[in-house]
């Protein structure tokens, strides 16, 4: 379990360390080496996801590590509340950035192994603290800045 603590409150995070063990090692490497501590959530699309975990106050742009390979063929579906890999057009692209969706995303899960079929890897759930990516969801929506909300990881 993780503790994503905000200034709106705490997310607790469930790792499923047996679907996407690559992941969560690389996700838990980045928590170790306070990768994470006081990024944002800097990225917001109504009815789909909060983005965290590259910027910093400021939209500092985090140097990550190299990319691993995409575990989104893991059975793990995009659902509600679940945490997943952030990535490029490139399938096998994801470094540091998650996201955690705020509805059911049914089109990002695989689906198959070419580029627009590959999806996005689950890798957990929110198991505590819905309510506080609720609230950053709404104070996100409400912000004219929508790419530079403030909200600490």
């Amino acid at each position: 379990m993780v503790r994503l603590k905000t200034n709106l409150g705490e997310i607790k995070i469930e790792l499923d360390n047996e679907k996407a063990p690559e992941t969560v090692q690389n996700f838990l490497e980045y928590v170790t080496n306070g990768f994470y501590d006081n990024t944002l959530f800097h990225r917001v699309i109504d009815d789909f996801m909060i983005q965290g975990g590259g910027f910093e106050p400021g939209m500092k742009q985090k140097t990550p590590r190299a990319p691993i390979q995409n575990e989104a063929a893991n059975g793990l579906k995009n659902d509600t509340y679940t945490i997943a890999m952030a990535r490029t057009a490139d399938v096998h692209s994801a470094t540091a950035q998650f996201f955690i969706n705020v509805a059911n995303n049914g089109f990002l899960n695989y689906k198959d192994p070419s580029s627009h079929g590959f999806g996005y890897c689950v890798f957990g759930k929110v198991i505590e603290g819905q309510d506080v990516v609720d609230r950053a969801y709404s104070e996100i929506q409400r912000s004219d800045m929508r790419c530079q909300v403030r909200i600490p990881v």
